[in-house]
């Protein structure tokens, strides 16, 4: 890579998205750490920075959109403008939906869903301008299958592929490439609180025998945000074991 590109992960403090922001990293680029509370980024940020690599920490609320315009403008002047994007930030209220308020609802719906659409758009502009861009949104197993008690994550989960198909027949022919990543049932903070039922269930039940690691999501985001995958766009990855083959 001839030139240090900014790349933009969001929810980067902890599990897949501070593997993604670290690896990233690794290869080369500088990495705009993206947290609801900007101290919640230190860590990740101190991480990448003690292997030699560039990276800056920043507050945001995705769901709101002059947040995340306010927040793209903050790193394209501190950093450059972003030519990757990673939409990972997410959060679960899981609940069966006979009992689930509109709270609930409306805010995974915000976060999940709008948030990746509020970064998106701001990014857009400056990708379109370099006619050079790659973003990858992080989904779930459960928007490509659904979930019991998880009908607004699945349902944000699902409304991801939407958005990354239109994006990438908007974007397309300037250099921008759109992927979606499906992970399964990885090992995070939120899968920790499982059933231990659910979590022996997904063992037994993926040909490869075990859960999946942030580790293991990774590469395949940084393939997805590399010049390698310049050929790649609209595409829908599931990194889940083989659980749903």
């Amino acid at each position: 890579m001839s030139e240090q590109r900014v790349a933009v992960v969001s929810g980067a403090s902890r599990g897949i998205g501070r593997e993604i922001a670290l690896q990233l990293a690794s290869a080369g680029n500088a990495v705009a750490v993206v947290a609801t509370k900007v101290e919640n980024t230190v860590g990740t940020v101190e991480a990448i920075r003690a292997a030699g690599g560039v990276a800056q920490g920043f507050g945001c609320d995705v769901s709101n959109s002059a947040d995340a315009t306010a927040t793209i403008e903050a790193i394209t002047s501190e950093l450059g403008a972003p030519a990757i994007l990673i939409n990972n930030a997410g959060i679960t209220r899981d609940t069966l939906m006979l009992r689930m308020d509109d709270d609930a609802w409306n805010r995974v719906i915000a976060v999940n869903l709008t948030g990746a659409y509020n970064m998106t758009k701001a990014c857009l502009k400056g990708m379109m301008k370099a006619r050079w861009g790659r973003i990858v949104n992080i989904s779930s197993v459960i928007g490509l299958h659904g979930g019991a008690g998880q009908a607004n994550y699945a349902a944000a989960k699902a409304g991801l592929v939407g958005l990354t198909l239109s994006t990438a027949k908007e974007v397309g022919s300037r250099g921008i490439t759109a992927n979606v990543i499906a992970p399964g049932f990885i090992e995070t903070d939120m899968t920790s609180d499982l059933p231990e039922a659910m979590i022996e269930s997904v063992v037994k039940t993926a040909p490869v025998g075990r859960l999946g690691t942030p580790g293991d999501v990774a590469p395949i985001v940084c393939f997805l945000a590399s010049d390698l995958a310049s050929y790649m766009t609209g595409q829908v990855i599931s990194v889940d074991g083989g659980l749903y083959l």
